[in-house]
């Protein structure tokens, strides 16, 4: 009888793992269609130049401010003459075509969006990885520099890099990777922490493997995918940062295209044409709302207690 009910409990338990392995791979389209917008988006952004439509920086000076649908003459991008054109999205208050610099801002938001997350999992994920195993004097100092880059006014910091070295791309990037360091470094040690005490680390130490053996095959593979999910709601967050730092003129210079940059210009004609701003503040949020979404999701596979709910 104790046999049959120890068999019957290990059935259920084998069951009911089964049932949550399934479940997690199910991603549904909760995922799946923000995967899809976030792959347009990335398309678009890629391909940018090959479509047939004018230049982002090319203006209309007739159909300024013009709404969706309206057709023009204007000059396409690699031609010289005029040509007929349908501004499919408009055009903004100085009569360029919404949609082309819609895909080519794609660019702007996407690399700040994606690269300056990789700097902080890169440089955090390794001080993270290392503060949590080794504790002691190196958790300490690894723990004290990143409370101080988190006390220090982050708008300060972006101020002073666009004074000294100017408004650009490539010092957005680094300026919002450095800050994201801190972060990526708390979410890196807190997982090192638990991983540190487990059973297959211990064992490892007691066979003498070395700490970079450790580190390298025990550690780091069990830290990428939570540091991983923590970069999808991070690039939602830098991506947005973008946008609020046009309004300060700390994004990219003009006339380089961002989603930041066309909702600051059109906020002026918000009572006249308010597709001018709507449409891009359309794109970032469907890219946001994507990012999050996929990151939600990708938490629920590694989280056990979520894939039961």
């Amino acid at each position: 009888m104790a046999r049959t009910t120890i068999d019957g409990v290990v059935a259920a338990g084998d069951a009911e793992g089964l049932a949550v392995r399934r479940r997690r791979r199910r991603l549904g389209a909760g995922f799946w269609l923000p995967a899809a917008w976030i792959g347009l988006v990335v398309l678009g952004a890629v391909t940018a130049d090959l479509w047939p439509m004018p230049a982002p920086e090319t203006i209309d000076f007739i159909n300024r401010a013009a709404m969706p649908g309206t057709v023009g003459e204007i000059e396409l991008a690699g031609q010289t003459d005029l040509s007929e054109y349908r501004f499919l999205l408009g055009t903004d208050n100085i009569g360029r075509d919404i949609l082309s610099r819609l895909v080519h801002g794609a660019r702007v938001s996407l690399l700040i969006g994606l690269l300056s997350p990789l700097i902080g999992l890169l440089v955090g994920g390794a001080l993270g990885v290392l503060a949590g195993y080794y504790r002691g004097r190196v958790e300490g100092v690894v723990v004290a520099a990143m409370d101080i880059i988190l006390a220090f006014p982050a708008l300060v910091l972006l101020l002073g890099i666009t004074f000294y070295l100017g408004p650009s791309l490539t010092n957005l990037i680094l300026a919002l990777g450095f800050l994201s360091v801190p972060a990526s470094a708390r979410v890196a040690r807190a997982n090192t922490l638990s991983l540190a005490g487990r059973e297959f680390v211990l064992a490892a130490k007691a066979m003498g493997a070395s700490d970079l053996y450790i580190l390298v095959r025990e550690i780091v593979p069990n830290v990428v995918m939570p540091l991983l999910v923590f970069a999808m709601l991070l690039v939602a967050v830098l991506i947005v940062a973008e946008g609020t730092l046009s309004f300060l003129g700390l994004s990219v210079p003009p006339p380089t295209p961002s989603w930041g940059a066309m909702i600051e210009e059109g906020r002026e004609l918000l009572d006249q044409a308010p597709h001018v701003t709507m449409i891009p503040a359309a794109a970032m949020c469907l890219t946001v709302l994507s990012f999050n979404l996929i990151g939600d999701r990708l938490r629920g596979l590694i989280d056990p207690r979520e894939s039961r709910l």
